[in-house]
């Protein structure tokens, strides 16, 4: 993996993490493969995003970036309400499969609690990550790669991406920093809702999101 702190990547460079959705609520492990809507609490948290990001760009003048989303129904759902405050166009949103969260193998789709009472615990509860490896599914440096390899393709103007929990997690580890997790920097968590700016390998809250933490919201 590359050393993402010294090479070019878009600046400033906006992450969002998307709101809440039903299987958030009910604490299903969504995965990449089932649509997950948003509930209402989550179009709320979108909002305010949206709502957020409108106001900075506004009073710093700064240009509007890129929009970049995950292909997951639930990122693309926030997206469309950010683009709006931010009177962009929704269709020039770019989607990267390379954004999409973590791959959750035979995990997908499955309450929580029936994948503990059968697999034992999966969740790190110290650092708010999965214990790995996933069956079939990801392990963060393969996040850290395919991230690696998006920041590569982006090219260093503005922009927002709109991704998920771990996603976000690893990018910022890699791009400003934080404590090692099976050999891969990972930053701290952000709630639902968040939205940072990253710029000279610094990162700034912008909105501290209203919603839940931890790789349950994932």
């Amino acid at each position: 993996m590359p050393d993402c702190q010294t090479m070019p990547y878009p600046q400033p460079l906006y992450l969002a993490r998307h709101a809440e959705t039903w299987f958030n609520r009910v604490r299903r492990m969504q995965g990449n493969e089932a649509h997950t809507p948003l509930t209402r609490a989550g179009i709320a948290q979108a909002e305010a995003m949206g709502r957020a990001l409108a106001r900075h760009f506004e009073a710093t003048g700064e240009p509007l970036p890129q929009l970049w989303s995950s292909p997951a129904g639930r990122a693309r759902q926030t997206a469309a309400i950010v683009a709006e405050h931010l009177g962009t166009d929704y269709f020039a949103v770019r989607i990267d499969p390379r954004l999409r969260e973590i791959e959750v193998g035979r995990w997908e789709g499955r309450d929580y609690a029936e994948i503990i009472a059968t697999e034992g615990e999966i969740i790190d509860a110290e650092h708010r990550l999965f214990r790995m490896p996933i069956p079939g599914g990801e392990h963060y440096a393969d996040i850290a790669r395919r991230l690696a390899a998006w920041l590569a393709d982006a090219g260093e103007g503005p922009a927002l991406v709109i991704s998920h929990g771990m996603t976000t997690r690893v990018l910022r580890g890699m791009l400003v920093g934080g404590p090692a997790y099976h050999g891969v920097p990972v930053a701290a968590d952000a709630p639902q809702g968040s939205v940072v700016r990253i710029a000279g390998g610094a990162e700034e809250l912008l909105l501290e999101g209203e919603g839940a933490l931890g790789p349950r919201v994932a």
